[in-house]
């Protein structure tokens, strides 16, 4: 019984360094997934393909523009379209892990509100340090 909960606990510190080193990327992951399944609903073959083309070109935009824009409202307007994909990614992760662990609806609702809180946190700082380009 007690390796079980060690293995939980060692499963669910995982999943939050997965969804830590995860959470920049929610946002073209989200993009390629929804062009993918377009591609595959209009009958292409390389669905895949299409996929994987708007998720590289959504992280090589928003980084561009990132790096580009100098007014610090419109770096974090940048910053908060990644952190946002990022917080619901990370409230859904914790709901999934709480369904059946948390019993009361209220506290299972306020875990998952944090655990998308520091997700979401955690990609705006992620985002926020990268070096910003001199002229």
């Amino acid at each position: 019984m007690i390796l079980l909960m060690l293995m939980a606990v060692a499963l669910v510190a995982g999943l939050c360094v997965l969804a830590y080193t995860l959470a920049v990327y929610a946002l073209p992951f989200m993009l390629g997934v929804e062009a993918a399944k377009w591609a595959y609903a209009s009958g292409l073959i390389d669905a895949g393909l299409v996929g994987l083309v708007a998720g590289a070109a959504a992280y090589g935009l928003l980084v561009v523009l990132f790096m580009v824009l100098r007014p610090p409202i419109l770096r974090l307007a940048v910053a908060l379209a990644f952190a946002t994909p990022a917080a619901i990614a990370g409230f859904a992760l914790v709901h999934g892990i709480t369904r059946e662990a948390v019993p009361s609806e209220i506290w299972r609702i306020i875990f998952c509100l944090i655990g998308g809180g520091f997700t979401g946190l955690s990609a705006l700082v992620r985002i926020a340090n990268q070096p910003q380009r001199r002229a």
